[in-house]
């Protein structure tokens, strides 16, 4: 099964994570990540065969930098597995109204990705210089790319759930809608969930928390999206590691005409400055968090207010269930990690039957599997999200059915 890899390419605003996949044995052969671009802390990690490589530039480095690199330095030096790369997956963040599955890039769909950047203006500009720069650097996989969209899995939700209250041509003529993200991830750990409690996927009700530096809720009902937290783009929902979430519209008319900001001003605050970071004033990280927790009271507080966000959340979408609710999934970097902040977020739904067991509880990290509840409770699942997996198999699937 080794001559049917796939490469996994996922391009981020200032990083890259990439792996080489073994789609059928679900095994992952190569993995690392690249960040801090544009600054002179860039680096560059890598495994293979449990062998950790990291190399550290002095330079800023780009997207296009990295891609060769991985190319030419990296894979080129494990020919027995770059020899045996078929077809190369992209994640795409915003897929737009266009999109209902994974497909194969051509011009077409390219130019489709390129439309949809409006939406995600940090992410699909990126992903569309990574699909160009895989063309040129690996010539012979340049018609086997394939474009895996974090929109896809919520395109099932329905006109009430993704219609916003504005005149109507809004939508009709700009398709301005709730589209969502984190897709692949929620499809990932429903599935995996389904298996792991023993019911059918087409029967399975669950809400999923996907809580990382961008945090997104998904409501599951019959195995399908029916409502998620992000909108139109990542901005809208939870409050994030640093995106505001959920807020009045009004207050982006108070900055612009009584605080004389800029709209390019108060996006980046509203993006890069608030969530977490801009609550504590410190950190978007959630393990210095957790640590300070009981020390800074800003840091108390902000984790409040995520939480608090987080369940008004989980308790709404339990009514789109009509009280079968089979299993509440945590999973992303927050999600598998913090026992505080799932311990805090089940302590508020009580009324919905759901209670945690501290010591499975605190078990429960660095990429484990579990359930987190008492014998008397719903069932509570941590599930480490694998979108690299997902993409894979999407990949996979696609360029084996092009035969």
């Amino acid at each position: 099964m080794l001559n049917k890899l796939i490469l996994v390419i996922n391009c981020g605003s200032s990083s890259l994570k990439f792996s080489v996949i073994n789609p059928i044995k679900k095994k992952i052969l190569l993995s690392g990540l690249a960040e801090n671009f544009y600054d002179n802390s860039s680096l560059i990690v890598w495994n293979f065969n449990k062998k950790k490589n990291k190399i550290k530039f002095n330079n800023k480095i780009t997207h296009k930098f990295i891609l060769n690199y991985l190319v030419d330095e990296i894979l080129k030096k494990y020919l027995l597995l770059y020899n045996n790369i078929i077809g190369v997956g992209h994640r795409i963040v915003h897929g737009g109204e266009k999109f209902t599955n994974s497909i194969l890039i051509t011009d077409i769909v390219l130019k489709a990705i390129e439309k949809a950047s409006v939406f995600a203006p940090l992410h699909n500009p990126i992903q569309v210089i990574g699909i160009k720069e895989i063309k040129k650097i690996l010539p012979h996989l340049k018609s086997k790319q394939i474009a895996v969209f974090d929109t896809a899995f919520h395109q099932t939700i329905p006109i009430e759930s993704y219609l916003y209250a504005l005149p109507i041509k809004f939508y009709e003529k700009y398709k301005i809608r709730r589209y969502g993200a984190h897709g692949t991830s929620h499809k990932y750990v429903t599935k995996k969930a389904a298996k792991f409690l023993n019911i059918k996927l087409n029967n399975f009700n669950c809400i999923s928390c996907h809580l990382g530096n961008g945090s997104s809720i998904t409501a599951i009902n019959n195995g399908k999206s029916v409502d998620t937290s992000m909108g139109l783009t990542p901005l809208e929902g939870l409050v994030m590691g640093t995106r505001c979430g959920n807020i009045d519209p009004a207050i982006i008319f108070y900055m612009f005409n009584e605080l004389n900001l800029s709209i390019d001003k108060i996006y980046n605050i509203l993006t890069k400055k608030s969530g977490m970071l801009g609550l504590t004033n410190i950190t978007s990280d959630f393990r210095y968090i957790e640590e300070n927790y009981f020390k800074n009271n800003n840091i108390k507080i902000a984790t409040d207010v995520f939480v608090h966000s987080l369940t008004k959340y989980i308790a709404s979408y339990s009514i789109l269930m009509q009280n079968k609710i089979h299993a509440i999934i945590f999973t992303g970097g927050i999600g598998e990690n913090s026992i505080l902040i799932r311990e805090k977020t089940i302590k508020k739904l009580k009324i919905l039957n759901f209670f945690i067991d501290k010591k499975l509880n605190n078990k429960i990290k660095y990429g484990k599997i579990g359930l987190i509840s008492t014998n008397l409770s719903r069932p509570i699942l941590v599930i480490p999200t694998n979108e690299e997996l997902m993409i894979s198999q999407d990949t996979f699937k696609i360029i084996h059915n092009m035969k």
